[in-house]
């Protein structure tokens, strides 16, 4: 049985993250759905500026929207949401057969909003009613001032991708915004099956301190972050206010594993999908990481519901002088630095492109 297959059948399902105008055009993503059983996908600024910048599938599209008089932000919003809502049509089925629980895309709001919550509301609201797609969720960062942006959202109706998470207590800080949306709308009388994920950043931990702990130690703490994570996570499943919410018809808020990418090159390519394998959560992974587990990955079963010895490897990596609370303020604010830079990038690629095809056009 294919390793993907496997995982589905442990409980867990598995998102691409990635998505171009190409594999929507050429089937590629048609057959990761066929043969690797992957159930949705996600996206980011930097996703969008590799594939833009690096292709020509979205000329034509530019240069029409150019001439319709779209430029910026709002060009490249509708060439993102036409590409997302072909995925979230081909994911549609299994939503549909999972009552919801499965089958998402994610679209970002604009990283530059990242520090303005009424902006990241005003945005989540404006790209959920122009995807019109019920299986796109929108991404908003857990950061202090996105917290109050998911709730409002959830609040509103608006499925929620919580990102750049990257430790226990930014997830349950994401997780508190979430069961706080949705408990008002269950004050207010309003249905309470708001879906949401939580995507917790795991490879970016090792590339931070691979320099400075000792070689025992390296590509072990984001393994060990995400297992202290899903011991809180079922602790947050198993307690009598999730059960309260569930019981007024809520669904849980799944735990997503994000940046599972090995950037270590000494490092297994599939040690973190595989580490990570767990029920009722969501593995994303880059095509390369994708192709390796069907390749030569391997399932020994799921991960400890307790976090198994995360505790004890967070305090070896503590004895070794590394501060994770810290770190993992650190690791948000430089994803979100980063998401702007990309950000800024895909919009100067969309203004250069805009002006070549018109002097090729002229």
């Amino acid at each position: 049985m294919n390793t993907t297959r496997q995982l589905h059948d442990l409980g867990q399902s598995l998102w691409l993250d990635n998505i171009t105008r190409e594999i929507l055009d050429n089937g590629t993503l048609r057959r990761y759905i066929d043969e690797f059983s992957v159930t949705g996908l996600t996206s980011n600024p930097t996703i969008f500026d590799e594939a833009i910048g690096n292709s020509g599938a979205y000329d034509a599209a530019i240069h029409a929207k150019t001439a319709a008089g779209k430029s910026g932000e709002a060009l490249f919003m509708e060439l993102a949401l036409e590409d997302l809502r072909r995925a979230a049509d081909l994911f549609r089925p299994v939503f549909d057969a999972t009552a919801g629980v499965d089958g998402w895309v994610s679209m970002e709001v604009s990283p530059l909003l990242a520090s303005d919550t009424q902006g990241s509301i005003d945005a989540a609201l404006r790209i959920h009613a122009q995807a019109a797609r019920a299986n796109l969720f929108v991404k908003i960062p857990g950061t202090p001032e996105g917290l109050p942006a998911i709730e409002e959202s959830i609040y509103a109706g608006v499925p929620v991708n919580v990102t750049l998470l990257f430790s226990r207590e930014h997830y349950l800080a994401a997780a508190e915004a979430y069961l706080r949306g949705i408990e008002r709308r269950i004050a207010a009388g309003r249905d309470p099956k708001v879906a949401s994920v939580a995507s917790l950043f795991i490879s970016r931990w090792d590339k931070a301190v691979a320099d400075k702990v000792p070689a025992e130690l390296r590509n072990r703490l984001g393994i060990a972050i995400g297992g202290r994570t899903y011991c809180a996570y079922r602790e947050l499943l198993a307690s009598p206010r999730w059960n309260k919410l569930a019981e007024a018809g809520a669904i849980p808020q799944r735990l997503l594993w994000a940046s599972t990418g090995t950037k270590d090159p000494n490092a297994s390519d599939t040690l973190y999908v595989e580490a990570l394998a767990a029920p009722d959560t969501i593995g994303t992974m880059p095509e390369k990481t994708l192709h390796a587990l069907s390749d030569h990955g391997s399932v020994r079963g799921a991960m400890a519901a307790d976090g198994g010895d995360a505790e004890a490897v967070l305090a070896q990596f503590a004895h070794a002088g590394v501060d994770v609370d810290a770190l993992a303020v650190q690791l948000q604010s430089e994803g979100a630095a980063s998401f702007v830079k990309s950000w800024t990038q895909l919009l100067q690629r969309i203004a250069d492109k805009r002006a070549a095809l018109a002097d090729a056009n002229a």
